[in-house]
């Protein structure tokens, strides 16, 4: 019999990259470990992030292909699910309309201009802000890379959480919607920034505090979308859990140019 923390590893690797592994469970329990490994997932695509924009720099494109690579690969590893979860999320919210049409309009297959919008500002954020890191030193373009992939699916952990409601009875929103315990989910957010604010002491004094703080407010701007979008949406969805990671991502790595 597989052990429930081998379920979790499936089901948050399986719903949140490409990589070729099989969701063998879709219970509530699997779906609660599954939302508890989300950083580890963030591990995994930040590094393979962080590889490809180290080849390209080594090998003397410039910081600012190397950021394109940092940037591009969470993306390809995913199938673009978190940026087309911003981008119709930025279409549901700039709609004004109430909430059954915005959903609508969030499940709509095109894209509407304030996705439009979002999405380059969105991407040039995180490209310039992680070209700015490269140029500055490699190790910490590598460590924002990780860190920012990692804040992210940590943001996915905490808006999972006991309390916050799914907007729609179907979708992956409503099968991972409140089934971590908020305990727990703060018990993850506290090692998460440990672990980071450890890995930023390999730069300096500094980037310990830099590198805690750029975790903690990654997950604060995340915090206030969901909050906003459980407002005006009645719940999470698949999409806001999208634009979650993507704002919490993007916000991470501006802090981390700070200073």
């Amino acid at each position: 019999m597989t052990p429930p923390p081998l379920h979790g590893l499936r089901f948050a690797f399986g719903t949140l990259s490409v990589l070729p592994v099989k969701v063998s469970r879709w219970d509530r329990e699997a779906a609660r470990a599954g939302m508890l490994c989300a950083p580890l997932v963030g591990v995994v695509l930040g590094c393979g992030a962080a590889l490809a924009a180290l080849v390209l720099l080594f090998l003397g494109a410039g910081p600012l292909l190397a950021a394109v690579a940092g940037a591009a690969v969470p993306a390809v590893l995913t199938r673009g699910l978190h940026l087309d979860g911003i981008a119709d999320t930025a279409d549901g919210l700039g709609s004004g309309r109430p909430a059954e049409d915005a959903l609508r309009i969030m499940k709509q297959s095109d894209i509407g201009p304030f996705g439009v919008i979002t999405l380059v500002f969105v991407l040039l954020a995180q490209v310039a802000a992680l070209s700015r890191l490269y140029d500055g030193s490699w190790t910490r373009g590598a460590l924002a890379t990780v860190v920012s992939a990692v804040a992210a699916r940590l943001a996915l952990t905490l808006a999972a959480r006991t309390g916050v409601p799914a907007a729609r009875p179907e979708g992956l929103g409503a099968a991972v919607a409140g089934v971590v315990p908020v305990r727990a989910a703060a018990a993850a957010a506290l090692v998460v920034t440990g672990v980071a604010a450890a890995a930023g002491a390999l730069l300096g004094t500094y980037d310990i505090a830099r590198t805690a703080l750029a975790v903690l407010a990654a997950l604060v701007a995340a915090e206030l979308l969901l909050r906003h979008c459980t407002r005006r949406f009645g719940g999470v969805t698949g999409d806001v859990f999208g634009g979650l990671a993507e704002t919490a991502a993007t916000t991470a790595l501006v802090v981390l140019t700070l200073g």
